[in-house]
């Protein structure tokens, strides 16, 4: 690319030919000026957006053309996605490649929604866990997503694409969490409304078991990942991620204070209400 800048604030005015603008903003005021600043002089962009636009989370298997949240209110994070993706197509036409990844995980992750798992069953005693039947877990490692975002860009690709990896059920899951961590403990299967009686909250976030939905948003982690395997997309084995996070939190530290998740204080004052 040829660039020329002028560096007197974020996105300042921009002269010359971009090959590739990747934007990973979704607030309002970031789109828009960044698309200012930019559009009329990129040769390709890629818009990282998120499965959260979609409006449904009960259709197994929907694919990129699922019905889409309809916004009003942009401080909504799946509101303020949709926002994103129909200003910028506005603007970038034909140019444009809308990626939709699943839950990004891998080393580093700030949210620690996947790595909760791999550092809780590396500590010993009874893991606290949701019923798992009809329930998946989907995710996209941030190394497969980042190649081939790359590899995207460099042949122009257009379109829409949702970027997740294959649907696992989630007591495989569980499974190849407790076989990588060499877990050899009990898991403590406890039912949605006794869960959640006692606090416990699904997802992420602070006193919740991670990646668990209500049954009626299980499909959230079943959508379609045909456009991305079509479109050269590659997802590494479920092992391999779970052994880079495993190694990542203990380099951080496998107790630390964390931003999802029950604390071992948590988890255990649960198990012993439910005993």
């Amino acid at each position: 690319m040829r660039v020329d800048r002028r560096t007197t604030g974020a996105y300042d005015e921009v002269r010359g030919d971009w090959d590739e603008v990747i934007e990973l903003a979704y607030e309002s005021d970031f789109v828009e000026t960044a698309l200012e600043a930019l559009a009329h002089t990129a040769a390709h962009w890629t818009l990282v957006s998120s499965v959260s636009v979609y409006a449904r989370n009960d259709e197994p298997g929907a694919d990129e053309s699922a019905t889409l949240v309809e916004p009003s209110d942009v401080s909504e994070y799946a509101d303020a996605k949709v926002t994103a993706e129909r200003a910028t197509a506005a603007q970038l036409g034909p140019r444009l490649l809308i990626v939709r990844p699943g839950l990004i995980v891998g080393p580093g992750d700030p949210s620690d929604r996947f790595g909760y798992w791999p550092a809780r069953f590396g500590r010993s005693g009874p893991v606290l866990v949701p019923t798992t039947e009809d329930r998946f877990v989907q995710v996209i490692d941030v190394v497969d997503l980042a190649a081939w975002i790359a590899r995207a860009a460099h042949a122009e690709r257009v379109g829409i694409v949702n970027a997740v990896g294959d649907a696992l059920p989630m007591a495989d899951f569980f499974r190849t969490v407790a076989e990588v961590t060499e877990f050899d403990g009990e898991s403590v299967e406890v039912e949605d409304d006794v869960l959640l009686a006692r606090g416990v909250r699904y997802w992420a976030g602070p006193r919740s078991l991670p990646l668990w939905l209500p049954l009626s948003d299980a499909a959230f982690a079943q959508r379609s990942g045909r456009a991305f395997r079509n479109a050269g997309g590659r997802v590494r084995p479920w092992k391999d991620t779970v052994t880079d996070v495993l190694a990542d939190e203990r380099f951080r530290g496998m107790d630390r204070q964390r931003r999802s998740g029950l604390t071992p204080r948590e988890e255990k004052e649960v198990l012993l209400d439910l005993r």
